[in-house]
C-alpha cells in the first residue's frame, strides 16, 4: 500500500513512517512557531517508550487541513514548556506531565490534572494557590455535593462576598477509560466511547467510530452520514435545553425551568424512538448506524420538531424579555475575547467570547460541506451570552434538522453495517466532532502488527474548566451556580 485513502476532513490519517520525530526542543520549537502564526492547538499528548517520550502536537493552521508534529526525546531532559507564552497548551502539558513524567521547564502551574497512577492517594496533597491577606477568605465546596452530580473540589478565595480566585480540582474519578478501550480493543471501543460523557454519546460514539472507519478503510454510504448527522443535532438540541432549564431554575424563572425540561423530554423521546434509547446508546457503530430512519420516522421527526419549534420560540421571548433575567445573567461570569483565546476555550464557552469557531463549519466533512449548518456566536463573553447562544445554536440545528428530513431525494434507511477491515498498521488516526459542548477528539495509533499502541480521548471540557475558574473572577460567590451552569461541563469529560 503506497498511499493511505484520502479521509473526510474531519479525520486526518497519517503514516508514522510520515511522522519523523523531530528532538524534543525542535519540536517545541516548530510548535511555537506555528502557534505564533495563528494555528490552533487542537490537542497535544504523548506516550512513554522506554526513558523516552513520544510527544504529539495537533495543530489547525488558519487555513487547510489538520498539521500533527512529533517529537521524541528522554523524559528526563524534556523541553521548554510552552505554556509560559501560549497559555492554551497548559492543561495539554500538565496533562502529559502527569501520564508520562517528561520534564517541562518554566511550566507556571504544573499541577495534576487528574492524579492517575501512583498519585490517585494523595488527592489531598493538591498544591492549591493561596490569596493572602487580613480580610481574604476561602470557601470550599465538594467534592461531595449536595446535589446528585459526580465529584469535584472548588476553592473560592473571598474578600466579603467577591470571589478573587477560584480554583477547581477534578480527576475523583479514575476511570482509565483509554486503557480500557486499549485493553478491549476496536470490537468493544463504540460502546465505551458512548460512556465517556453521557450527553455527548453520540458526539464521542462518532469520532470513534470515524476514526476506526478511517484505520480499516471502511468506506461509508452518504446515508450513513446523514443519519449520524440528524443523531449528532438531536443530541445537541436536547443538552443545550438541559443547560437552559438549569440556568432558569437557578434564578427560580419556574416559566422556562418547566418548559425547557418539557421540550428536552420531547427531543429524547424521539430520539429513542428512531434507536432505543433516549441517549442515543446503540445507535452508531463502526461501518454504519444500526438504526435508519424510514418514512414514518421521518413524519414523526418533522411533526415533533414543528411543534418544539412553536414552544421553544414562545418560552425564548419570555426568557429574553424579562427584566429580572436580564438583571441575572447580564455582565456576569465575564470572559473577554482575548481571555477567551490566550486559554483556549472550545465551543460553546469561546463562541460566546466572539471565536465564531466551529469545527462542522472549519472541518465540515462530506455532511455537512452538503449540508452546512450556520455558525452563531456573540460577542459579551457573559452568562447572557451563553444563554442567548445555546437559544441561537438550538434554532440553527432545528432549521438544519428540518431542510434534511424535508427533503425527499436524501436517502436516510441506512444500508447494513459493513464493519471496517483489519486496520493499517503503523499509522496514526485523528478525528473530531462538534459535539454540544464543542470539538470532541479521539486519536488512534496503531503498531507494526496492526494493533493498536495508543489510545487518546479529549472532551471539550478538559481547556474549559479553566475558563469557569475565570469567569467567576469578581463576581460574587453566590453568582457561581449560574456562572458553572452557563459553561455546562462534564466532570466525566475530564476524569477519563
Amino acid at each position: 500500500m503506497s498511499a493511505l485513502p484520502e479521509p473526510a476532513k474531519a479525520v486526518a490519517l497519517r503514516f508514522t513512517r510520515e511522522l519523523t520525530p523531530l528532538a524534543l526542543g525542535a519540536w517545541a520549537a516548530q510548535c511555537e512557531q506555528a502557534l505564533a502564526g495563528g494555528a490552533r492547538l487542537l490537542s497535544l499528548f504523548g506516550r512513554r517508550d522506554g526513558d523516552d517520550v513520544i510527544v504529539t502536537a495537533v495543530l489547525l493552521p488558519a487555513a487547510g487541513p489538520m498539521d500533527i508534529l512529533r517529537g521524541r526525546g528522554p523524559a528526563a531532559e524534556g523541553y521548554p514548556a510552552l505554556t509560559a507564552r501560549f497559555p492554551s497548551a497548559q492543561v495539554f502539558e500538565r496533562e502529559l506531565w502527569e501520564q508520562t513524567g517528561i520534564a517541562l521547564h518554566d511550566h507556571p502551574w504544573l499541577k495534576p490534572v487528574r492524579f492517575e497512577g501512583a498519585r490517585q492517594t494523595r488527592l489531598h496533597e493538591y498544591p492549591f494557590f493561596q490569596v493572602r491577606g487580613q480580610e481574604v477568605h476561602e470557601v470550599g465546596v465538594g467534592p461531595i455535593h449536595a446535589s446528585v452530580i459526580e465529584p469535584g473540589h472548588f476553592r473560592f478565595m473571598c474578600h466579603g462576598e467577591t470571589v478573587h480566585h477560584l480554583e477547581i480540582q477534578l480527576g475523583y474519578q479514575h476511570r482509565g477509560v483509554e486503557a480500557l478501550m486499549l485493553a478491549r480493543g476496536p470490537q468493544a471501543m463504540a460502546g465505551l466511547a458512548e460512556t465517556i460523557a453521557g450527553d455527548s454519546s453520540i458526539a464521542h460514539a462518532w469520532a470513534c467510530c470515524a476514526a476506526l472507519e478511517a484505520l480499516g478503510g471502511a468506506p461509508l454510504a452518504p446515508e450513513v452520514d446523514r443519519v449520524r448527522g440528524v443523531a449528532l443535532e438531536l443530541e445537541r438540541i436536547a443538552m443545550h435545553l438541559a443547560a437552559l432549564t438549569g440556568l432558569a431554575t437557578d434564578i427560580a424563572f419556574l416559566q422556562g425551568g418547566a418548559t425547557y425540561g418539557r421540550l428536552r423530554t420531547a427531543i429524547i423521546n424521539a430520539t429513542m424512538r428512531v434507536c432505543g434509547s433516549r441517549f442515543g446508546r446503540g445507535w452508531l457503530r463502526p461501518g454504519g448506524v444500526r438504526f435508519g430512519i424510514t418514512p414514518a420516522l421521518r413524519t414523526d421527526l418533522l411533526q415533533t420538531l414543528s411543534d418544539f419549534g412553536r414552544d421553544f420560540h414562545q418560552v425564548n421571548a419570555l426568557m429574553r424579555c424579562a427584566r429580572t433575567v436580564r438583571a441575572r445573567f447580564q455582565g456576569v461570569g465575564l470572559v473577554s475575547p482575548e481571555a477567551a483565546r490566550d486559554i483556549g476555550l472550545v465551543g460553546v464557552a469561546a463562541r460566546a467570547s466572539g471565536m465564531a469557531f466551529d469545527t462542522r463549519e472549519r472541518l465540515p466533512g462530506l455532511l455537512y460541506s452538503q449540508h452546512p449548518v450556520a455558525v452563531q456566536a456573540e460577542a459579551d463573553g457573559d452568562c447572557w451570552s451563553r444563554l442567548v447562544l445555546r437559544m441561537r445554536e438550538i434554532d440553527a440545528s432545528l432549521q438544519w434538522l428540518q431542510a434534511l428530513l424535508a427533503a425527499p431525494d436524501l436517502a436516510l434507511e441506512a444500508p447494513a453495517l459493513r464493519p471496517p477491515g483489519p486496520l493499517y498498521h503503523d499509522t496514526l488516526c485523528v478525528s473530531l466532532r462538534e459535539g454540544f459542548r464543542g470539538p470532541v477528539l479521539h486519536a488512534l495509533e496503531t503498531g507494526a502488527d496492526g494493533q493498536l499502541l495508543q489510545v487518546k480521548l479529549q472532551d471539550p471540557s478538559l481547556p474549559n474548566w479553566f475558563g469557569l475558574a475565570l469567569a467567576v473572577r469578581d463576581n460574587e460567590i453566590s453568582d457561581f451556580p449560574i456562572c458553572n451552569k452557563s459553561f455546562d461541563l462534564s466532570y466525566c469529560g475530564n476524569d477519563l
